[in-house]
């Protein structure tokens, strides 16, 4: 390491890419059939490992993985999914306040169909939320418009306490066992129900069905929380940051975080999302902060609809656009680390998050290659022996080693 010249740091995040073995895979998995030769080199100049994202006592889900690789022990500072993402709306939470993420589902003949309406437009779910916030909203609750089917409400303090379920969990399977449950449940199956009668006949849900589209024809609230408390990045780690997603779960949390949120033209939140754009963002963010975090969900995405042809052309995206426009660019700073794993596990068997632990990579240029003869994927890490059972100390390591 070089005293003179700054050191910048990297974490590059392709979402849900960490799987398990597929029989059409020959037994491999995505990340293993996929070709990623930018990964490849990288892991051969670099160490491989494994780290825990996601405590087992802690819900499987994008909230607490990412709390978890920014480096904040979820136990302390979790408190849910929707309050960073009103964040990143731009939504003010006071004391006493509840937010909850409120997709826009296409619900039939009782049976969640597609926990995103077809990735209905923004334009198209704005219309519909218009509606749902006339009839529904008032004193006790209201709903902002967010992006696509990803929606927030926000109640004076009802809600807390019940146990809702994730839409993205229950894809094909009946809604009446998922409903919410618990003291405040009444109050949310009420919504809920209304909405789809609000919903059905709409001009949108109309013009949708016409072309064959799934319509948007129910509101389904998780993900509630209270406002977190988190100490700001600078304060823990003593760098500046930025935050580069498609994500308002992610951008919240670099909100929270005291990180500068980048907004990058192209950048979808799913499969479309131009990944060389957000490459070329991340270069120059490193200008100007010592530290970048990228995120991509589309693999994540992939997964959620069991499509493994998806997924690994996800990730070989993932490693030609992005990554690959990355190194193209690091010559402008020849002291650099970076830092690259999934948030989380996602199982195309299951098409849902889970707990398993994901493989990391570490790579720094002037530290000599470590010989491990490893790739960038779950059975390398697993054969490395380098394990963070506690995965917000990965953060820690990451930017003080050395």
């Amino acid at each position: 390491m070089n005293p003179g010249i700054p050191m910048k740091y990297l974490i590059l995040i392709p979402d849900g890419s960490a799987d398990q073995p597929r029989d059409e895979l020959g037994g491999q998995t995505p990340l293993q059939a996929a070709s990623t030769p930018n990964s490849a080199r990288l892991a051969t100049a670099g160490s491989i490992g494994l780290v825990q994202t996601i405590p087992e006592d802690l819900p499987a889900g994008s909230d607490v993985a990412n709390l978890c690789v920014m480096g904040y022990n979820p136990h302390e500072y979790y408190t849910g999914r929707a309050p960073l993402e009103a964040a990143s709306l731009g939504l003010r939470m006071y004391p006493g306040d509840v937010a909850f993420r409120c997709n826009l589902v296409h619900v039939e003949d009782g049976v969640m169909r597609d926990f995103s309406a077809g990735h209905i437009g923004t334009e198209e779910a704005t219309r519909l939320l218009a509606l749902v916030q006339q009839d529904l909203g008032g004193a006790e609750a209201s709903f902002y418009p967010g992006l696509s089917y990803r929606h927030i409400m926000i109640s004076r303090g009802k809600g807390l306490r019940a146990a809702c379920t994730p839409p993205h969990d229950i894809t094909g399977q009946p809604v009446a066992g998922h409903l919410p449950e618990g003291e405040d449940a009444g109050w949310l199956r009420g919504l809920m129900e209304s909405s789809a009668r609000l919903l059905e006949d709409h001009p949108v849900n109309a013009a949708r069905v016409a072309r064959g589209e799934a319509p948007a024809n129910m509101i389904w609230l998780w993900g509630q929380g209270t406002a977190p408390r988190l100490p700001r990045f600078r304060e823990r780690f003593g760098l500046d940051g930025s935050v580069i997603s498609a994500v308002d779960l992610v951008k919240g949390l670099g909100t929270y975080a005291g990180l500068k949120v980048v907004r990058v033209p192209g950048a979808t939140g799913w499969l479309d999302t131009d990944y060389a754009a957000k490459g070329r963002s991340a270069l120059e963010e490193l200008e100007q902060r010592d530290l970048v975090y990228v995120h991509v969900e589309a693999p994540d995405e992939a997964s959620h609809a069991g499509d493994v042809k998806e997924k690994i052309k996800a990730i070989e995206r993932f490693d030609a656009d992005l990554l690959g426009t990355i190194l193209s660019g690091l010559d402008s700073f020849p002291e650099h680390r970076i830092l690259m794993l999934p948030d989380h596990a996602t199982p195309l068997s299951t098409k849902t998050h889970n707990h398993d632990p994901v493989p990391f990579l570490f790579y720094d240029p002037s530290r000599p290659a470590q010989g491990q003869g490893l790739a960038f994927d779950e059975e390398s890490a697993r054969q490395s022996g380098w394990k963070f059972m506690r995965g917000w100390e990965l953060m820690e390591w990451f930017i003080r080693s050395g």
